[in-house]
């Protein structure tokens, strides 16, 4: 009976001995997409990465998850400096196309996001998404089975321009404002509408 007990806890010691044994991290293949001085963005199957490279090391900024319906292109790092502070303006491009029997959408999404990254901080100051989505559909005409194709655009979100000065823009069909950026709140704020003259 002794042995017995005594071979079930070796056994047991053995198998919480094999089991605490750490295997390495796998290394996740990534593309890089997008580089200016120290930032990389880079694409792997499944995740959109945003590093900060420091005495060599990476530092993750952000990871995003990554659709199969559509993939992040056309990305750009802006560095700027605006009102002493430098920062970094990332924008990118996501497609995305949903198809029915009656109705085609292709969607463009165009994001841009504002960072200021230091060694000591990783903050997003500012981030704005506009999509333009065009659409084809199929419309039946009355109770016949006629039918005629329509096409129309639907516009979502603001339109972005960074100025030189590193101010921000954000515009629609509608409304147009102008935001800059503060260096106390670091933070973007909407700049005073001009008083109207007398």
């Amino acid at each position: 009976m002794k042995n017995v007990i005594f071979l079930f806890a070796l056994l047991v010691l053995c198998t919480n001995g094999y089991s605490q044994k750490k295997k390495p991290a796998a290394k996740i293949p990534t593309t890089v997409i997008a580089k200016a001085n120290t930032l990389s963005a880079e694409l792997s199957k499944t995740s959109f990465y945003l590093f900060a490279t420091n005495k060599g090391k990476k530092d993750t900024i952000f990871v995003k998850g990554v659709d199969p319906k559509f993939t992040p292109a056309e990305c750009k790092i802006t560095p700027f400096t605006t009102k002493g502070t430098p920062l970094y303006l990332i924008t990118w491009t996501e497609k995305n196309t949903t198809k029915t029997a009656l109705k085609t959408e292709d969607a463009v999404s165009i994001i841009s996001e504002i960072w200021e990254i230091t060694p000591e901080a990783k903050s997003q100051i500012l981030a704005n998404k506009q999509t333009t989505t065009k659409i084809i559909e199929k419309v039946y005409l009355g109770k016949t089975d006629a039918s005629e194709t329509q096409e129309r655009m639907r516009r979502e979100g603001f339109e972005f321009t960074l100025t030189k000065e590193g101010d921000v823009i954000l515009k629609n069909k509608t409304q147009e404002s102008k935001m800059t950026y503060n260096a106390t709140t670091k933070k973007y704020v909407a700049d005073p509408m001009p008083k109207k003259k007398k």
